[in-house]
């Protein structure tokens, strides 16, 4: 099972249309996929769920309510250490999956409230809990995270969780300059909690060939020794209808250019992982 983390602290980028774009791609080349959203503002469980979203919420079936009932079951037995852990009910996160519209592509989506219990998620050491939970789990093929647009238990926590890491980056100045502690943070998880964390490569997103400021931009970062990847994701329109509409551009419009640069990053991080495996 391959766990790709989709991550930047600067909102804005793209983490999401990327997260759903490249989840849709696998889905559709044959791989059972599966979309964890960790943003409560729940933008990818809008795209990929549409309706279904709310339904969801009511069924108390998103990734709040596996934290929560981690937190819950952790406080029944808070009293008893002496309870045998083989009979406790165990939390699996597979109740928490739910079907698209899009054949092998499933989601666990996001909830508002994951604010109000990230103090205690962090306080009750459940930094690792997504870590374990996929661990444990078995039929998925990929596993796409989106993450919120700050370094925060939920991001930390997809980072811990994943083995490989794309940093989307938008060409403006601000951009440039958070990409660089973004590279800080990760070497941290990296270095304190996950050593199999690999980072793929950064996504240059909304990127304007013909303008001289963003190819500047792209270059100097490229001679500082950042791994760009050679795909970049064109500024479009038609994303915005891709969003409107909940379907990702290899359902919407399987031959407009935005989908083949969608196409070409999915190739290209494939190929730059069976090459680092042989």
């Amino acid at each position: 099972m391959t766990r790709r983390v989709i991550f930047n602290k600067k909102g804005g980028v793209g983490k999401t249309t990327i997260a759903c774009n490249l989840a849709a791609i696998s889905a559709q080349s044959g791989k059972k996929t599966l979309v964890i959203d960790m943003d409560p503002q729940g933008n990818a469980s809008r795209y990929l769920m549409n309706e279904q979203y709310e339904a969801a919420r009511e069924q108390k079936k998103t990734i709040y309510d596996y934290f929560k009932a981690s937190l819950d079951a952790g406080s029944a037995f808070v009293f008893n250490p002496f309870f045998p852990r083989s009979d406790r009910n165990e939390n699996d996160l597979g109740d928490y999956f739910h079907e698209t519209a899009y054949k092998n592509l499933w989601m666990i989506p996001s909830h508002p409230a994951l604010v109000e219990i990230e103090t205690q998620l962090a306080s009750k050491h459940k930094i690792y809990k997504l870590r374990e939970a996929l661990d444990a789990m078995k039929g998925v093929d990929a596993v796409f995270i989106d993450t919120p647009p700050a370094l925060n238990f939920f991001s930390q926590s997809a980072l811990i969780a994943a083995s490989r890491c794309l940093i989307p980056f938008d060409c403006d100045a601000f951009s440039r300059e958070a990409i660089y502690d973004v590279g800080q943070h990760i070497g941290d998880i990296q270095s304190d909690h996950n050593r199999d964390l690999h980072v793929e490569g950064i996504v240059v997103n909304q990127f304007m060939s013909r303008a001289k400021h963003p190819r500047e931009i792209v270059e100097s970062l490229k001679a500082d020794g950042l791994p760009i990847l050679s795909t970049r994701l064109s500024s479009s329109v038609k994303i915005r209808e891709s969003h409107q509409s909940a379907k990702p551009m290899i359902f919407l419009d399987p031959k407009h250019k935005l989908t083949c640069e969608f196409l070409d990053l999915y190739r290209e991080i494939e190929s730059k992982n069976k090459k680092r495996k042989a």
